[in-house]
């Protein structure tokens, strides 16, 4: 009870009070000791203040949720605001999307048109240049001419003419000027990438589903390995990119070659590459890996057919690979040294590009795309491949364009021939074997003569199996296919005569008119 009196200390028990009872109850009794009323107060004052404090910090914490909580509010709302502004901006981005999209369709079919009006103009340019055109080199004069004047020569002094001077200085002969004109000349001075530029064109022709041939004609030591290779003819061609700036034409047209391609990779072409050489009128594979005959070095024979020729086409993609190819093709080529030349070739060279273009769309059935050089099965009865590879005819004397379309893509093959030189026995000094290599080059390149010849007269009977040089080139030198000579003559005197027989063949060239084809459906 309130008025009870508390005794504390030992052997008394602890009881509670109320604290709203008057502090005066400490003080009752005469047995309460004063010291421990004292505490009491002190204990009771120390926990009014703890319990101010605890209000106030109540209050305080109270005070700070509160504005944290405000805070984390506006948050919130801030971010919803900004989350519609977002996506108000991502429905006018969506909106945008839809319309650059339209607008890219737009482009797209302007393009397709422009590119189409660019295939047709650029197939115009090229028929009236000419389906065959004839151009002529003329090299620098060399220290083993061991001669101080040029009489063959460009009709002037710029090098830009189309007619070439050839001084016919004989002993025992009156002096007599001959001129001959081609669609271009190149003076000595001309850089290897004049001579590409010219060349460049017909590449895109070739993109486009024609059949092409770049050939180089001349005598031994005129400059045709080094137009077609450039100096290290007898190396892996280098790459134009590299610091060597002399390059020939092959490396250079890979190199374009597959840059076009990466330009319009919708068109998922198949490149293929084959090297063969022509020697004494019998076609070897440069590429072949037959075992004993890659250990030794040797060469595996092609006997063509009237369809096609059995031969180790490589698939490549880059520009790299093709030359890797072109580089392992060219050790194994024959060559001779002469009198004229310290390591002419005796044989000729035909470097095959096959590109295989698809024309159906890219989700249709791409069955009839095939790798574009893919051997045939072996007949178990000769070992020989049954379907050959690589089609002597691909356009105008086998499948035309309209059936290629149906099967869903179009074939055309890039020759690229460096041909032997044309040289007189006497001149060079060749004997035995070699002497029976000069009939060989000589009879193939008048058969080639004749070719061209029996064209320019419109002849019904074109005698393509008389050598099997125009057997090859048969694609190339008929029907709407694409010719580019390069006639290359040396600059020196003793070698006028020969200098006159190959004018006198980029002359007969010229002479070659072929019919408009009929238009073909641009893709």
């Amino acid at each position: 009870s309130p008025g009870q009196v508390v005794r504390w200390g030992h052997g008394w028990s602890n009881h509670s009070f109320s604290l709203r009872g008057d502090v005066s109850l400490l003080f009752c009794g005469e047995t309460l000791q004063r010291p421990l009323a004292l505490l009491w107060v002190l204990v009771l004052q120390k926990l009014k203040r703890e319990m101010e404090a605890l209000r106030s910090s109540s209050r305080g914490l109270l005070q700070s949720y509160r504005e944290e909580y405000r805070d984390c509010l506006s948050e919130i709302v801030q971010a919803v605001q900004t989350a519609q502004l977002h996506c108000e901006a991502l429905l006018a981005c969506s909106a945008e999307a839809g319309r650059l999209e339209q607008s890219l369709r737009d482009v797209t079919e302007r393009w397709q048109r422009e590119l189409r009006e660019r295939r047709r103009l650029q197939d115009a340019l090229v028929e009236l240049k000419g389906n065959i055109r004839v151009h002529c080199r003329i090299r620098p004069l060399l220290p083993f001419d061991d001669e101080a004047q040029e009489p063959v020569s460009p009709d002037s002094p710029s090098g830009t003419t189309e007619t070439v001077l050839v001084e016919c200085n004989r002993p025992g002969h009156a002096l007599i000027n001959k001129t001959y004109t081609f669609e271009r000349v190149y003076g000595p001075a001309e850089s290897q990438r004049a001579v590409f530029e010219d060349v460049c064109p017909l590449l895109t022709s070739f993109l486009d589903g024609y059949n092409v041939c770049i050939m180089a004609y001349g005598q031994t030591g005129s400059g045709k390995s080094f137009t077609m290779l450039g100096p290290h003819c007898q190396e892996e061609p280098a790459l134009p990119s590299e610091p060597r700036g002399d390059t020939g034409i092959i490396p250079r047209a890979a190199a374009e070659l597959f840059r076009l391609i990466s330009e319009d990779p919708s068109r998922s072409p198949e490149v293929g590459v084959s090297v063969v050489e022509i020697y004494n009128n019998d076609i070897f594979d440069l590429l072949a890996n037959d075992g004993c005959r890659a250990a030794s070095g040797a060469k595996r024979q092609v006997l063509p057919t009237q369809q096609g020729k059995t031969v180790v086409c490589g698939s490549v993609r880059s520009a790299a690979q093709f030359l890797m190819l072109v580089g392992r093709g060219l050790k194994l080529r024959a060559k001779q040294p002469t009198s004229v030349h310290a390591e002419s070739s005796r044989s000729h060279l035909v470097i095959t590009v096959t590109l295989a273009t698809a024309t159906s769309p890219p989700w249709s059935d791409r069955s009839a795309s095939a790798e574009p050089c893919q051997p045939g099965p072996r007949s178990p009865a000769t070992g020989r491949r049954q379907s050959p590879p690589v089609p002597l005819r691909t356009r105008g004397h086998g499948l035309g364009r309209a059936a290629q379309d149906r099967l869903g893509q179009v074939r055309a093959t890039l020759q690229l021939v460096d041909l032997a030189g044309s040289e007189c026995a006497g001149v060079s000094g060749v004997t035995g074997p070699a002497l029976r290599e000069t009939s060989c080059i000589n009879r193939s390149l008048a058969a080639l003569s004749d070719v061209l010849g029996a064209l320019a007269e419109g002849r019904g009977h074109i005698p393509y199996r008389n050598s099997r040089l125009t057997h090859l080139l048969q694609d190339a030198l008929g029907g709407d296919a694409k010719l580019q000579v390069i006639v290359c003559v040396s600059p020196g005197q003793r070698h006028v005569v020969e200098t006159l027989q190959s004018l006198g063949f980029g002359a007969r060239a010229r002479q070659v008119e072929r019919g408009h084809p009929a238009p073909r459906k641009l893709r």
